[in-house]
């Protein structure tokens, strides 16, 4: 998985718990995990203490890939105080290759690569308190690596 440092800290930082704190430590390296039931082998996103499905609370944590299909997205043009700067921003509904689906903010988007199933990558942008999840196009991440290496602060808050 794929990490893009920025400058400043996480708009909304999210609450890490005892047992979140797993996923979000390996998302700091890079590695996009979550929780496989012991008991029917079910694989939940977010990360879940008990199994939805079973009811069983024998969880493990495994590795998955960050690869996937854009779903579903929108356009946020009013949004609370925190996300302001960012305005107008995307979110999208991304369904990985397990058949998980994962709700993050879509960056480095365009009128061209922002299409239902569309390939993108899940990407960890590395603020200065942690990290968050975002998606990027597959067909951009090729072409402009190195400039969203320099750019990701810019990226996020760019006007579409």
């Amino acid at each position: 998985m794929k990490c893009f440092p920025t400058a400043g800290v996480r708009p909304y930082p999210p609450r890490v718990t005892s047992f979140t704190a797993k996923f979000w430590q390996s998302l700091q390296h890079g590695q996009l995990v979550t929780t496989r039931c012991g008991a029917c082998n079910a694989l939940t996103f977010p990360p879940k203490p008990v199994c939805p499905h079973c009811w069983a609370d024998k969880q493990e944590w495994t590795t998955i890939s960050p690869n996937g299909v854009l779903y579903s997205y929108t356009r946020i043009h009013a949004a609370p105080a925190q996300f302001s700067q960012a305005l107008p921003y995307e979110v999208g509904i991304v369904d990985l290759k397990e058949n998980l689906r994962v709700a993050c903010r879509l960056v480095n988007t365009s009128k061209e690569t922002l299409r239902l199933d569309a390939d993108v990558e899940l990407v960890a942008i590395q603020y200065e308190d942690g990290p968050l999840l975002a998606a990027i196009p597959l067909q951009i991440r090729r072409s402009t690596d190195i400039k969203f290496l320099t750019d990701i602060s810019d990226m996020l808050y760019m006007k579409s």
